[in-house]
């Protein structure tokens, strides 16, 4: 089970307490959405070396992605508060629907990447790549509002940087109610 204190949760799927979940994703995102932008170019230019590149771009999305997955659903398993967030089941599904779209996309290409890519390769390009944003912009939330994956701090200074901060005093500089009235 993750470790509860102050900041958040630490990762059971983790190397000296730094997850592997945040460190692989960034290959699958870097992957898929490269697979937009070869697209892109493909089209712009014709040239079949950018079709055959999106081609391999994808696979290599799908491949890591099923890495990334590993310590991800590691996590989601043996973390409670993981399980107990939404953020965390609609990251977990937004993500499989894009190694879904990734494979089919795959598929598309398969006898003639070229074709595919003019086809409805890069439409489900573009729908994986706005999926990715949507699903790292939930992936953020858990990590850095909902302390997922959080790394604890043993140094004697950490407690130097931490501020206790008035949420209505912060509420009120936004224009926003804290959220803490009639509680």
């Amino acid at each position: 089970m993750g470790r509860y204190h102050r900041h958040g949760v630490q990762s059971t799927a983790a190397i000296a307490g730094h997850p592997l979940h945040h460190m692989l994703i960034v290959f699958p995102v870097a992957f898929l959405i490269g697979a937009f932008g070869t697209d892109i170019a493909f089209l712009a230019v014709q040239d079949p070396f950018w079709a055959q590149a999106s081609y391999w771009l994808l696979i290599a999305g799908i491949v890591t992605a099923l890495v990334a997955a590993v310590p991800g659903m590691i996590d989601f398993v043996t973390i409670d508060r993981v399980r107990n967030l939404w953020i965390s089941w609609t990251h977990m599904i937004a993500n499989l629907a894009v190694v879904a779209l990734a494979l089919v996309n795959v598929g598309v290409r398969l006898e003639d990447p070229a074709a595919g890519v003019q086809g409805w390769g890069i439409w489900l390009s573009g729908i994986q790549t706005a999926l990715l944003f949507f699903s790292g912009w939930l992936g953020g939330e858990l990590a850095y509002r909902y302390g997922i994956g959080a790394i604890q701090d043993y140094s004697p200074k950490a407690e130097q940087f931490h501020v206790e901060v008035d949420r209505e005093d912060v509420a009120a500089s936004y224009g926003r109610r804290s959220g803490t009235e009639g509680a």
